[in-house]
C-alpha cells in the first residue's frame, strides 16, 4: 500500500480567482501549494491539475478523465478539489468503477482568495479523512465525512449533509 497521496485538481469555487475591476471570478492556477504550505503540511503528496472548471460545466468526459486518473494512480489515497455544485455526481460516477481505493472529494463554498475561505479546512480535513477512511469513495465538507451514495449539498444551508 503506499502512503503516498496524489492530490487531483479539477477547478471549482476552490481556486476561482476574483477581478476587482470586473468582479468576475475566474480560474488561473491552483492555490493548492500555497494552501498545503500554509497549513504546514507534512505529508507525501503529489498535486495534478487536470482542469479548471466551475463543476457545473463538467462534462462526462471530465468525468471519465477524473475516474482515469483515479484508476491509474499508483496511490491508494487521493483526494479530489472539486466544485461542491457537482461534487455529489462525480463521487457517483467513481464509486460505480472503483473499489480498491480511498477517494475523498472536497472543495469550497467562497474561494480561496476572499481570506474567509472554508477551503483550507475542507483540505485539511480530506486530507487526514484519507489516511483514516477505509476504501471507497467519500465527500468531505464542513468538517464531516460522507458516503458517496449517503450525501447531498443543502443549497438553502450551503452545507453537506446525510441523505438519510
Amino acid at each position: 500500500m503506499n502512503k503516498r497521496i496524489k492530490i487531483l485538481v479539477t477547478g471549482g469555487t476552490f481556486d476561482k480567482e476574483y477581478n476587482e475591476l470586473t468582479g468576475e471570478l475566474f480560474f488561473k492556477d491552483t492555490h493548492l501549494p500555497e494552501i498545503l504550505e500554509l497549513g504546514r503540511c507534512d505529508l507525501d503528496f503529489e498535486i495534478e491539475t487536470l482542469m479548471m472548471i466551475d463543476s457545473l460545466y463538467m462534462s462526462d468526459s471530465d468525468r471519465k478523465l477524473i475516474l482515469e486518473k483515479c484508476i491509474g494512480a499508483e496511490e491508494d489515497n487521493i483526494v479530489i478539489t472539486h466544485g461542491t455544485d457537482t461534487m455529489v455526481e462525480t463521487a457517483q460516477y467513481l464509486a460505480k468503477s472503483i473499489k480498491d481505493k480511498t477517494i475523498v472529494l472536497t472543495g469550497a463554498m467562497i474561494p480561496y482568495k476572499f481570506g474567509s475561505s472554508d477551503g483550507l479546512f475542507n483540505m485539511g480535513c480530506a486530507l487526514a479523512f484519507v489516511q483514516v477512511l477505509p476504501p471507497g469513495v467519500y465527500i468531505a465538507m464542513n468538517g464531516k465525512y460522507f458516503t458517496w451514495d449517503n450525501v447531498r449539498k443543502n443549497r438553502k444551508t450551503g452545507k453537506f449533509e446525510k441523505i438519510k
